[in-house]
């Protein structure tokens, strides 16, 4: 199943091109209730619909160095820092969009704007102090997650061994374009991924390519205690703009239009627009620190 949230919030289910509007105010509520909200009996084209993030959940357990190619990637070039296994930080929920919504760039804080494809979990129910054996229980549905970085504010960020804002900005999280619950992903670890910046393939790896499993991931943080709805990321995998020969070349300019795909779960859709046609008027003053 494919849970969708559409026009001014609506939550629904999409059957092949058609969304049935279910009896719930929010995505976040479908998975707090802990049961099939039922249909109000509204159905919509999916082409008439405008899609939503999915959801907005309470929090979002930003995980990455699951992905050891990543790193290795990051080595090739001399990245400043290392990129650890078992890298946990909370994103800003706020910097959430959705399918086809624009990341606005900030060329006053960046000019090193890049690119992450990223599965998600999402979690059905609250939970906390769980064994990988029993992290299927709490997993409500895969979503597809593009971990939009300013790699220059990262590094200055990497002095400390702590970042977050170069991947918090408003619009670096997008998100969607629905959630497929579990029953259609058999195998979150047996997934093709690819993203694509017009049209040109730039990360293209395998699920199974994680270190570790989903399931030990989910158990590895649920210390931190899960609430229904909430989010977790997996990493990246190797491609990045900043981590490649030729970076300046690769880095995301407005006029672009991402497109990041997992299999079973299909493709999130992004433009890249600049802060003067985001915002209606010029960028700020440059930032530099």
């Amino acid at each position: 199943m494919k849970l969708v949230t559409f026009d001014d919030g609506k939550v629904g289910r999409l059957e092949g091109d058609v969304v049935s509007e279910l009896d719930v105010a929010s995505m976040r509520e479908y998975f707090e209730r802990g049961e099939v909200a039922r249909a109000t009996g509204e159905e919509f084209a999916l082409a008439d619909v405008k899609l939503r993030a999915p959801i907005i959940p309470k929090k979002f357990f930003h995980t990455a160095g699951n992905f050891r190619e990543h790193e290795d990637d990051s080595k090739r070039v001399n990245w400043s820092h290392e990129i650890a296994p078992w890298i946990v930080f909370f994103q800003n929920v706020d910097a959430i969009i959705g399918p086809d919504q624009a990341i606005v760039y900030p060329e006053h804080l960046t000019q090193e704007l890049d690119y992450e494809l990223e599965l998600a979990v999402v979690l059905k129910k609250a939970g906390k102090w769980f064994s990988p054996e029993e992290a299927a229980d709490y997993i409500g549905g895969y979503v597809i997650f593009n971990d939009i970085t300013a790699r220059d504010i990262q590094r200055r960020e990497m002095r400390s061994g702590v970042f977050s804002f170069c991947k918090a900005i408003d619009t670096f999280c997008p998100l969607g374009p629905w959630i497929v619950t579990p029953d259609e992903v058999p195998d979150p670890n047996d997934l093709q991924m690819e993203l694509r910046v017009n049209g040109e393939p730039r990360q293209t790896s395998h699920s199974g390519n994680m270190s570790v499993t989903i399931a030990e991931i989910l158990s590895h943080y649920s210390p931190l205690g899960y609430s229904a709805g909430d989010v977790l990321s997996t990493g990246t995998v190797s491609g990045v703009a900043g981590f490649s020969e030729d970076a300046a070349s690769l880095y995301l300019k407005p006029g672009d239009v991402i497109e990041a795909e997992i299999e079973r779960i299909g493709v999130l859709r992004n433009p890249v627009i600049s802060w003067q046609e985001g915002h209606g008027s010029p960028p700020p003053p440059r930032v530099i620190s």
